[in-house]
């Protein structure tokens, strides 16, 4: 392997967007990519309901800032802007009310006030959250469905950091197949899994199963989930700081459990938010119908994500089926057909879906930014500043990070 400028290690959207703006500087590189293809949690198949559905990421979030969303609209894509408001509200069964619903918008408003509040000593989302059922309602999209995480899980100040992602777009055609159009342009070393990355010598040496590349840089975009399984190791070790950086941000999960459901759409209407709000977080959300397709979308995040993806596809997809039938009547079981379950926890170069700050470690994002000697460099939704989570943040963090790289060089 003969030398080059950069390492790119990774090919979702920060890996490709860094290789863009490398070539675009003139700067040579090499992208490694331990997966048998390119976008990393970015995936769209239609093997499963016979329609593009995103494994991965789906929401065109923020689109007035978010590069991707031109491009689906130069591409044609089929775009709904989707308000994410909660059309349907369940306390186990009972549906809620009107006057349950005016008392959670009361809830949803009162937390964010006291959110901008100083909000003391303990930066924990929990801790400012009464023993309400309108406040939880509000706070499972806020955590579980948002941030991948419990709200006792979550920090405050990595909470408010986060940018408001209005407007959010869906794509029928999916996100992951825009992505994968997107950075088809791209040369690639697929199943190519970076082992070791050596820093001790003028550049570095990125040891993988094909032999060693020597660069004068390494940009690394897998996510915190990898790295704090070991999956690259670093030598000599990378600093104390960084390490414990790594540690602070821990992957959230937000799983999928899509369902076939024909002949009825439930006295629902497309793209209704459908949540059901039960014991012990064990809460579901739907997305109902999205295109008029026959489907419907669930949602479980945080703990209870972990808690599914462990128990296996067959007792998720149980689960969401019953939740359905509780809902509707048993008369809706002749309805519900096959449904899978994604599993970005158990996948080994993810370890789940995007970073979510511990309480008290907010500044691990930034302490994560700073490059180590000049030749290690960190890109990735976990450091994509107010979009965060997001491939978008991913896409513009990988950009910024090859351009500062470029400079440097």
């Amino acid at each position: 392997m003969g030398d080059v400028d950069v390492v790119i290690v990774g090919a979702g959207a920060a890996g490709l967007s860094a290789a863009k703006s490398l070539r675009a500087a003139g700067r040579s590189f090499v992208v490694m990519e331990a997966m048998g293809r390119i976008g990393g949690r970015a995936l769209t198949t239609d093997t499963d309901f016979g329609v593009p559905f995103d494994i991965g990421c789906a929401w065109l979030h923020a689109a007035d800032r978010n590069p991707f969303y031109p491009e689906a609209q130069a591409a044609g894509w089929t775009l709904y802007h989707h308000d994410m408001a909660l059309d349907h509200l369940y306390f186990g069964a009972r549906r809620a009310d009107a006057g349950d619903l005016d008392r959670m918008r009361a809830a949803e408003a009162a937390m964010a006030a006291c959110l901008a509040a100083d909000h003391g000593a303990e930066d924990r989302l929990a801790a400012v959250l009464a023993d309400c059922h309108y406040l939880r309602a509000s706070a499972t999209f806020s955590g579980p469905m948002d941030f991948g995480a419990d709200d006792d899980e979550i920090s405050i100040a990595d909470f408010l950091a986060a940018a408001d992602l209005e407007p959010n777009y869906f794509t029928r055609e999916g996100f992951g197949a825009l992505i994968h159009r997107w950075g088809a342009d791209v040369p690639v070393c697929l199943n190519t899994p970076v082992r070791r990355i050596r820093w001790d010598g003028p550049g570095v040496a990125v040891d993988t199963d094909q032999g060693t590349q020597a660069a004068r840089a390494v940009i690394v975009t897998v996510s915190t989930g990898v790295l704090q399984f070991d999956g690259i190791t670093f030598a000599p070790a990378l600093p104390e700081r960084h390490q414990e950086a790594i540690f602070d941000l821990p992957m959230g999960l937000l799983t999928k459990i899509p369902i076939a459901v024909s002949g009825t759409r439930l006295g629902l209407s497309p793209f209704d938010d459908l949540l059901m709000e039960r014991h012990a977080r064990h809460d579901l959300f739907f997305l109902c119908f999205p295109f008029d397709l026959n489907l419907m979308v669930g949602f479980v995040g945080g703990d209870f994500a972990w808690e599914l993806e462990a128990a296996g596809p067959e007792a998720s997809v149980d689960f969401a089926r019953d939740r359905l039938i509780d809902l509707f009547g048993s008369d809706t079981r002749r309805h519900l057909g096959h449904g899978m379950m994604t599993r970005w926890g158990g996948e080994r170069w993810m370890r789940g879906a995007y970073a979510a700050a511990r309480p008290g470690k907010a500044q691990a994002r930034a302490v994560l930014a700073e490059p180590v000697a000049g030749k290690i460099w960190f890109a990735g939704e976990a450091l994509a500043g107010g979009l965060m989570q997001t491939a978008a943040g991913a896409r513009l963090s990988g950009a910024a990070v090859a351009q500062a790289v470029s400079l440097c060089l």
